[in-house]
């Protein structure tokens, strides 16, 4: 409209985290010209669905996450939103085990795992997982005065602390690296599982705390969670789901798709296959009217009233390292992990055993190169045609290198998979997928690395930070950073404006 002043807002990042921030700037900005940036070819960071038609059927193969989790509620409104919410699938309840390898064989993972720790003693009596001697030291838990709050520990510490260290490596490690590919020696416990802690304070012990919220879940109509992959399910997050984990019929692509298609309508600037050099200021730091520079690798620039990032936090840090490089350091101090995920199909008839879970976990003790194993057409049986296996092996964590090319990490996963499964059929198809540096570790000291960017971030009205490398790495986690990240701006475009009527007023008065 003629005569409108219209906020600039650059977003640089196309992830999950970006795009969800130019969603909610749709929403909640008015009068803003949003541009949205990404470096690769697509929309989507690590949201890379295959759909692959094969007889009658289709398989679908995810590359990165696949499904995420219902208890934190972002991602499923977001779906909603998008009018996805018919189209999310829960995991298949009829086959529900998971394994851990032990000692090279799959022994079930003991029954009543509430946020990762055991709430079913006769469960994990029957585990042949921990020894009697691991078992009557997981008992001492009852016993044992809670330690005063002083200050952050390991996560590995904390467990071992409370229930055993043979607790943590067979129980907790194997379950906390497929979430994190992390050393559990170095996780902050703060940054990665605070309701631990918790669990301690307020009952004294992790196996009472277990005990008493799964009675709370069974008294809410909750059914018992069966593994600690199974965090406290949200029975109103989708109209018929109780399940735990959600995904798009035809992948979590479904929701890349939606969000691109509405920020198309929108009239977003999507720019792919654009990167940035460096962001710059020509305003003193704190300046209620800052405006930034954001300058791309063609020698062109975007000036922005505002800007939020939205890539990994060691590349904002490389991009603020030309005003800010006490920020940047920070930034760039967050280590990353990479990882790989080998998918594969068989004939059903082709395999020795049956898939009759949801794959396994593997402990770090077990020396093995892969890190975990998913049996997707057990865990979504749409997600394969009828007769078919599709398999998926994770590789890499924290402090191991990985071959880090495609002939090599199928090889790995086909050792893997012939090592525990006895397969030694050639895979009518295969996908490997490699994310260099895609797991930032919350490693002992990032509390206070995030206390230092939010201090840094005050003195740059306008600028916010988004992803996965600072307050959770779930998909739910990474929306609602980018909504967070919108609403920061919206605080300071509005103390921008009520600055700017004051100084005007004084203006005015002085004349």
């Amino acid at each position: 409209m003629e005569g409108t002043t219209f906020m600039k807002l650059t977003i640089i990042g196309g992830g999950i985290a970006g795009l969800s921030a130019a969603y909610y700037a749709t929403k909640k900005l008015s009068n803003v010209q949003i541009t949205l940036i990404e470096s690769d070819s697509r929309w989507g960071g690590k949201i890379s669905t295959g759909r692959v038609t094969f007889d009658d059927g289709q398989f679908i193969i995810e590359g990165g996450p696949d499904t995420f989790l219902a208890s934190k509620p972002w991602g499923v409104a977001l779906c909603k939103e998008l009018g996805l919410g018919e189209r999310l699938h829960g995991t298949n309840p009829n086959q529900r085990n998971t394994y851990v390898l032990n000692r090279g064989r799959l022994l079930p993972l003991p029954d009543g795992l509430a946020m990762m720790i055991p709430s079913d003693i006769p469960s994990i009596l029957r585990s042949g997982l921990i020894s009697w001697f691991g078992k009557a030291r997981m008992g001492l838990d009852f016993l044992l005065p809670a330690k005063s709050p002083n200050g952050d520990e390991s996560l590995g510490a904390f467990v071992s602390r409370r229930l055993g260290r043979a607790a943590y490596e067979n129980l907790i490690e194997p379950l906390m690296s497929g979430i994190y590919a992390g050393d559990g020696d170095q996780l902050s416990l703060a940054s990665t599982f605070p309701y631990l802690r918790d669990l301690e304070l307020n009952h004294g012990s992790l196996a009472r705390g277990a005990i008493s919220m799964r009675k709370k879940m069974s008294g809410n109509g909750v059914r018992s969670l069966p593994t600690s992959h199974r965090r406290r399910e949200s029975s109103d997050s989708v109209p018929g789901s109780r399940s735990a984990f959600l995904t798009p019929t035809t992948g979590l692509a479904e929701i890349v798709e939606a969000l691109v298609k509405h920020l198309q309508v929108s009239n977003v600037d999507l720019r792919l296959n654009t990167s940035v050099s460096r962001i710059s200021t020509s305003y003193p730091k704190g300046d209620i009217n800052s405006r930034y520079l954001v300058e791309l690798e063609d020698g062109s620039s975007l000036d922005s009233d505002s800007v939020i990032l939205a890539t990994p936090a060691p590349v904002s840090g490389t991009l603020l390292a030309s005003f800010d490089p006490s920020l940047a350091s920070v930034l760039q101090s967050i280590p990353c992990a990479s990882t790989a995920t080998v998918s594969l199909a068989y004939r059903q008839s082709d395999l020795p055993r049956p898939l009759d879970g949801y794959g396994y976990v593997i402990p770090r003790r077990e020396g093995r190169r892969a890190l975990a194993c998913t049996w997707t057409s057990t865990k979504f049986p749409h997600r394969a045609p009828e007769g078919y296996a599709l398999i998926r092996v994770f590789v890499g964590r924290a402090g191991q290198d990985i071959p880090w090319n495609e002939n090599d990490l199928l090889e790995l996963a086909k050792e893997e998979l012939n090592l525990t499964l006895g397969i030694t059929a050639k895979p009518i198809l295969s996908r490997v997928f490699m994310w260099e540096n895609a797991m930032p570790q919350y490693n002992l000291g990032h509390p206070e690395k995030l206390k230092q960017v939010d201090s840094a971030l005050e003195k740059y009205p306008g600028l916010a930070l988004a992803g996965n490398g600072y307050r959770g790495i779930g998909i739910p986690d990474c929306i609602h950073s980018g909504e967070l990240a919108v609403e920061q701006v919206m605080r300071d475009l509005s103390r921008r404006s009520d600055m700017n009527v004051a100084l005007h007023g004084l203006h005015q008065e002085n004349l």
